[in-house]
């Protein structure tokens, strides 16, 4: 027996592993493990047999019909795709991943399911998640419960290790209705486990996309357990690709600073849109012929359901990009309709349109935007709402940049509704942007922001502190603070409070300064200080040569050089020049030795007054140069020159302070001009309102007299036939009738 164990591991591993003799394929299972462990790299010459076989070898390890054998094999093809490399991968996964779904993931031993687990995600390690997936879909549909169940969990291992970013989870999502109408529980769990593996990932983006196809009863149960999951902070990836293992060693190490931007980003990107995952539906071929015709009707009627059955098509998760030219003008022209209802519907499809195409939208931007923000004047809620919705999308499918011009021109419309509404569409623009503005956008911006503090409604004037407040949590405060000179405290303490409270999307990121550049920025500053400085030594050491005629024998100018000395810094001459404390010492006083008087021979080569017409020659060099005049300043002229910088100091700082009240008190002066306004318009509506209840009035007194003036007129007729009566019965004829007694008189 001895001797024939020593004849199997002499044998070639390709050979052991197709050996009937389960133990001699355990044994090579195991020597197999032992030299991939000790290969130097993966270009080792004890993979090319394994490669070169294109996996058939490791389908019939994973397979092995011996439990313990098969156990053993799985742990080899592990350690194979560990040291082996993206090669070893590649060119065996398609033969076995399929054996590892059936045999390996079912199987009754722990060890080797954990190993059949661990190859896979291996496989998904060393190149992608795609072909994995998509080798391993085929086995949801095996007759053995047991098969199909391992597969669903090892899909969801998947997803929990390497995130539905790495992995797409569009194949798998597709199938899951299949898998919850399976007739096994075990199977139905595992759909369960793995459809909350996708909520953690992808919230609500994902059930539009099996959603529907659910029982009511599962899509209540699966509702509960997403309320726990809510709770839960975003998932991470926890394992990656060869490839992202790569890039990230030749990353270099954040700094301090850089990691919460970066952990900001990475949680950026796990997040999972409904509209990357949703196929692209093919609309505009069921949009009616005669659509332009029926917006075109003369009834209401019609053009609403025009629209209604247009939003019906449109409606859905990706729109697929095609020519929407003429789709785009029906619903911009349907913005200028009488109807509200038609109004409002268009706004509806303008909605689903944008959200539909995204990018593509763009080109259409132009057509429905600037109808879209004219309609805004309408008070109505619902359709203001609808509006809004509709340019917020078109926003989304386009940027801040291409949308600012004509906002900032709605912002001057004369309608104040239009205005309110182009204000509150910008603000919702700046929060939700995720670029940041450019230097020119934000002060175009800014300066919009400022006019609407000065308007006369409290909305306006509050909605342009909003837009300065967002725009500074956008720029930081530092860049917004030359756009916010001039205004009074208040309003800047408006300002902080929606800066405190805005959430934005985009932060400005300055460019990263290089390292190298501050030494010789440093040293630049350096080098001009000493090119300054030196400049007036120069000049005090090379004076310009006195000329001849300067140094003839003249009194009353020996005094001109000791005014040269004084000059004060920059050539401007020194207070004070006759201070008696100033220091005898600077009064050249060996110039007037130094004088040495020119003949006067003559008057050749000379002018009536004495002076050489040719140029004047230098004056010769004397022996014993006369020492340099001082320039200082004494005590006195320095501390005089002290308080003078500190007077002109005290007076900028003034200016500063009145030019600041000056702008506070124009801010005063126009609120109080717009109160004055406000005030004058209800003074009006008041003087009328006035002049109408005494119109009132006087008709009311004039009826109110005709009434006395018929009252009396029948009080006097009472009277009469009073007396009349009286005077009947007096005279014994019996009762009379009114009626006689008028008739006899």
């Amino acid at each position: 027996m001895a001797e024939a164990e020593e004849d199997f591991s002499a044998l070639p591993l390709p050979d052991r592993f197709q050996h009937k003799n389960w133990k001699v394929r355990k044994g090579g299972y195991e020597d197999a493990v032992k030299q991939f462990e000790v290969t130097p790299d993966e270009h080792d010459p004890v993979f090319k047999p394994f490669i070169q076989d294109s996996g058939s070898l490791w389908k019939g390890a994973a397979a092995d019909s011996n439990v313990a054998a098969q156990q053993d094999g799985v742990a080899a093809l592990c350690a194979f795709l560990k040291f082996g490399g993206r090669e070893c991968s590649t060119r065996t996964r398609g033969n076995v991943v399929s054996s590892l779904a059936e045999k390996g993931l079912s199987s009754t031993r722990a060890a080797t399911k954990a190993s059949s687990l661990e190859a896979i995600l291996l496989y998904v390690e060393l190149d992608t998640a795609g072909p994995v997936i998509e080798e391993l879909l085929p086995s949801l549909g095996n007759k053995q419960p047991k098969v199909v169940a391992a597969t669903l969990a090892a899909l969801t291992a998947i997803f929990h290790n390497f995130g539905c970013k790495t992995a797409d989870p569009k194949p798998v999502l597709k199938i899951l209705p299949k898998a919850f109408g399976h007739a096994d529980k075990n199977v139905r769990a595992e759909a369960t486990n793995l459809t909350l593996e996708f909520y953690r990932w992808l919230r609500d983006a994902m059930k539009p996309m099996f959603w529907g196809e659910l029982k009511p009863t599962q899509q209540t149960d699966l509702e509960a357990q997403f309320e726990k999951l809510k709770a839960e902070p975003a998932p991470k990836q926890e394992r990656f690709l060869r490839s992202q293992q790569a890039a990230m060693a030749r990353a270099p190490p954040p700094g301090a600073d850089a990691g919460p931007e970066e952990e900001e980003e990475e949680e950026e990107v796990v997040e999972v849109d409904v509209f990357d995952l949703a196929e692209p539906h093919d609309v505009l071929s069921k949009v009616s012929p005669d659509f332009s015709d029926q917006l075109a009707s003369s009834k209401w009627k019609e053009r609403k359901e025009a629209c209604e059955a247009l939003f019906k098509i449109l409606d859905v998760p990706r729109i697929k990009d095609g020519d929407y030219g003429e789709v785009t003008r029906g619903l911009a022209k349907c913005m200028k309709d009488a109807n509200v209802a038609v109004v409002t519907t268009a706004a509806n499809c303008i909605e689903v349109l944008a959200k539909g195409l995204r990018k593509p939208f763009g080109r259409y931007r132009s057509t429905i935007m600037g109808p879209v923000l004219e309609r805004l004047k309408e008070k109505k809620v619902a359709v203001s709402d609808a509006l809004g919705a509709a340019l917020d999308q078109v926003f989304m499918a386009t940027s801040l940049g291409d949308c600012l011009e004509e906002i900032l021109e709605c912002l001057k419309h004369k309608n104040p509704q239009v205005k309110e509404g182009t204000m509150k569409f910008l603000i919702r623009s700046l929060k939700t942007t995720r670029e940041a503005p450019a230097k020119p956008e934000v002060a175009s911006i800014a300066e919009a922001g400022k006019k609407l503090l000065s308007e006369s409604s409290e909305g306006l004037r509050s909605g342009g502190a909003e837009v300065l407040g967002t725009l500074m949590k956008i720029m930081g405060e530092r860049a917004m603070g030359p756009h916010l000179e001039g205004l009074d405290e208040i309003r800047k303490t408006k300002i902080k409070e929606f800066f405190d409270a805005a959430e934005v999307k985009a932060k400005d990121k300055p460019k990263p300064v290089p390292q190298a550049a501050p030494p010789k920025a440093a040293a630049a500053p350096a080098a001009a200080r000493k090119v300054v400085a030196k400049k007036p030594a120069a000049a005090k050491k090379a004076p310009a040569p006195p000329s001849i005629y300067a140094q003839r024998p003249q009194p009353a100018r020996l005094k001109a050089p000791i005014k040269r000395t004084l000059a004060g810094p920059g050539g401007a001459p020194a207070p004070n020049l006759a201070s008696p404390r100033r220091p005898l010492s600077q009064a050249p006083a060996p110039m007037e030795e130094e004088v040495i008087p020119a003949p006067r021979i003559g008057l050749g080569g000379r002018g009536l007054a004495g002076r050489p017409l040719g140029k004047p020659a230098p004056a010769p060099r004397m022996d014993s140069p006369s020492p340099p005049p001082s320039s200082g300043f004494s005590a006195l002229e320095k501390a005089e020159l002290d308080e003078l910088r500190l007077d002109k100091d005290r007076l900028l700082r003034n200016c500063d302070d009145l030019r600041q009240e000056r702008s506070r008190l124009n801010s005063e002066v126009q609120e109080l001009r717009n109160q004055n306004a406000q005030l004058i318009e209800d003074h009006t509506r008041d003087m009328l309102s006035i002049k109408a209840k005494e119109t009132q009035l006087v008709r009311a007194r004039s009826e109110a007299e005709a009434a006395d003036a018929m009252c009396a007129q029948l009080r006097r007729e009472m009277e009469r036939l009073k007396r009349a009566l009286t005077a009947a019965e007096r005279a014994g004829s019996g009762p009379v009738s009114p009626g006689s007694t008028g008739e006899g008189s």
